[in-house]
């Protein structure tokens, strides 16, 4: 495959306090372009969004988060209340009133997806009710296969560690092979951007294993059929063609309720990958390039 472009612009970091804990962002782009949340996967970063943030920052503003207790931000000393869609919520609508940001498009991949989804229904987070302005969900669904979330649950409740980086690199190129193509220099900057070294002097993932007390403390947070039917903006369902956990009935059912019964749900499915596409080659940024232009018209997705 072709390399993508060189990134056309840097990022900024930046910490804000939201919801009494410190948040790490990164920010890209001008202050007065419309706003983008770009919001990373369960045990990721918000350097995940590093590629389509800077394809898409001559455009706009993009503010990628790190979520509570990933990358930069800080670890929540009560795991069991605050590692959950509702916090996570709150997290984000203190963030866009930090920010000065009255209405943004989210850009979500999995778990970034299913706050999004929150955020937009507005229901747990009323204040951010009518301020988002589209949504991209990034092979996530109301609904999730439970196999893959037993998968999912089992290497990121038990982060291995490593004595290199190198070992490090190659446990990722393992396990997100199914983000599809990536060159090395990508794979490199997700390991250095997603170590974090142990007492012991090795290497583990940078994120606070408790993180997936989310699945056992609170069983449904992923069913989002009661959000999801809220929704009334222009919403992008990118799904990997071999994702095991959007699976093609969920992306059915979506298609007859909420947004998908307004006529405001696209699917569109992105070959080459699983769970979930990197968005990070032009042929994936086009369709979030034609997603956003259209909602920046208001043109509903057809």
């Amino acid at each position: 495959m072709t390399a993508a472009p060189a990134p056309c612009a840097t990022p900024t970091s930046h910490y804000a306090t939201c919801a009494g804990r410190e948040i790490h962002y990164t920010a890209w782009g001008a202050d007065d372009a419309p706003a983008v949340v770009a919001w990373h996967g369960l045990a990721r970063t918000g350097r995940d969004m590093d590629p389509l943030a800077a394809h898409l920052a001559d455009r706009y503003r993009v503010i990628c988060p790190d979520t509570l207790g990933r990358g930069l931000s800080q670890w929540s000393p009560a795991p069991s209340e605050e590692y959950c869609l509702r916090f996570y919520a709150r997290l984000a609508a203190e963030l866009f009133d930090a920010l000065g940001i009255d209405r943004a498009h989210w850009i979500g991949t999995s778990m970034g997806g299913a706050i999004g989804t929150v955020c937009a229904a507005g229901r747990r987070e009323p204040s951010l009710r009518g301020r988002i302005a589209s949504l991209l969900l990034n092979d996530n669904a109301p609904e999730l296969a439970a196999p893959a979330l037993e998968r999912i649950k089992a290497y990121a409740g038990r982060p291995p560690s490593f004595g290199t980086m190198a070992e490090l690199e190659a446990f990722f190129r393992e396990v997100y092979r199914p983000y599809g193509w990536l060159p090395d220099a990508q794979w490199r900057q997700l390991a250095e951007t997603s170590a974090r070294r142990l007492p012991d002097g090795r290497l583990a993932p940078h994120y606070d294993p408790q993180m997936v007390r989310q699945f056992t403390d609170h069983e449904d947070d992923y069913r989002l059929w009661d959000d999801y039917d809220r929704i009334d903006i222009p919403v992008l369902c990118l799904r990997g063609a071999e994702s095991d956990l959007v699976l093609p009935a969920a992306v059915g059912a979506m298609r007859g309720r909420g947004p998908g019964a307004r006529g405001l749900l696209e699917v569109v499915e992105v070959p080459g990958c699983g769970h979930a596409p990197a968005l990070n080659v032009p042929a994936q940024w086009a369709l979030v390039d034609d997603f956003l232009a259209r909602a920046e018209a208001g043109v509903s997705a057809g």
